[in-house]
């Protein structure tokens, strides 16, 4: 009788475990982690490299310059929550310092393990040789906006694993699971699976980085046939793109350009971050007909209208792209966002013959 009743209590105990674990869910077993990120793009990578384990925010969005972000008290209580916090870690985010002030979250402060800098170890271009707040918006370690080069989205990814893992390494195996899938499938979109399987992304990703992928391509041969033949992906579907001259309005495209051969001659803005001036609109206007470019880009965040305005008075085609995920409802991560861009600027091109 004394051991039918051990044995009732012990299924009971055994049932009371188990009814509480299901009443409790899944966050009282093993809760999320709170990862918070400043811009849009860099949350996409969060989700992709967190996957189950994290719970991602995104202060800015998609559709909003990120060089301008109000330092809300609804933003600051996000921040105030987080175990890791993303930030590009340059001058670009100049709201982000105020924001931390207001939440109290020593976690997520730069030099803490619950901080990660987006742009650790990214090549930085543009570095100013004169820094004077008569260049208008001068970033003084160089250009911040390195989410709009995809091949940077690799170190990014690896920038987010490592911060996954600091504040959370009992689950370091899974952070870098997802961080190979993740760059797995950024090398076939960026480069195609054939040539991947001939060449290896490292190979592929020098040669980009430094500008020789194509020209490289147009004279190697691979089994009767031109490696050029074999590339895929957008590099491929970015090949019309190559040597085309281009306006852009602010100088956010630099890593994007550098990857895909674009030149881009002008920029709506006289200096960074300065509202166009009615002289400097002309100077635009008279360079893009003497160069005859046929393309003028904006994010969708700067005065469209102006785009448009100029690109009338020359006859040029203008080009309205999400610079951030979430820009538009079809940007929904990294990878969509890039198709847009690509695809639109392909597009503006083949419509204006070059």
């Amino acid at each position: 009788m004394s051991s039918n009743n051990s044995h009732r209590r012990r299924y009971l105990g055994v049932g009371l475990v188990v009814l509480a674990s299901l009443l409790l869910g899944p966050a009282a077993r093993a809760a999320k982690l709170r990862v918070v990120a400043t811009l849009p793009s860099y949350g996409s990578i969060a989700e992709a490299i967190a996957g189950e384990r994290g719970e991602v925010r995104s202060l800015a969005r998609g559709y909003e310059d990120p060089h301008f972000v109000r330092p809300k008290p609804s933003l600051a209580l996000i921040v105030g929550r987080a175990d890791l916090l993303i930030s590009t870690g340059l001058d670009l985010e100049l709201w982000l310092p105020a924001l931390l002030d207001k939440a109290n979250n020593p976690r997520v402060r730069s030099g803490q393990p619950g901080f990660v800098a987006a742009s650790h170890g990214i090549y930085l271009l543009e570095k100013p040789r004169v820094v004077s707040r008569s260049e208008g918006d001068v970033h003084v370690y160089g250009n911040p906006h390195v989410y709009i080069g995809p091949l940077n989205l690799k170190i990014i990814a690896r920038n987010i694993m490592v911060g996954l893992k600091k504040v959370d390494p009992e689950h370091a195996a899974t952070y870098e699971k997802n961080y190979e899938a993740f760059k797995a499938k950024l090398d076939r979109r960026l480069f195609g699976d054939e040539l991947i399987k001939i060449l290896g992304p490292t190979v592929l990703t020098k040669l980009t980085l430094a500008g020789k992928l194509v020209p490289f391509l147009e004279k190697r041969s691979f089994k009767g046939g031109k490696l050029i033949d074999r590339l895929g992906g957008w590099m491929k579907q970015g090949l019309p793109l190559r040597g085309r001259k281009i306006v852009a309005y602010h100088k956010n495209w630099a890593y994007f350009a550098r990857t895909f051969g674009v030149e881009i001659v002008d920029y709506v803005e006289p200096k960074p971050g300065l509202p166009p001036t009615p002289s400097h609109v002309a100077h635009v206007i008279a360079e893009m007909r003497e160069k005859h470019v046929h393309v003028i880009m904006a994010a969708n965040y700067f005065d469209s209208g102006k785009v448009r305005s100029i690109a009338e008075k020359v006859g040029a085609q203008a080009v309205i792209l999400p610079l951030g995920v979430g820009g538009e409802p079809a940007a929904k991560d990294v990878f969509s966002q890039f198709d847009i861009i690509i695809r639109r600027l392909v597009e503006a091109f083949a419509g204006r013959g070059g």
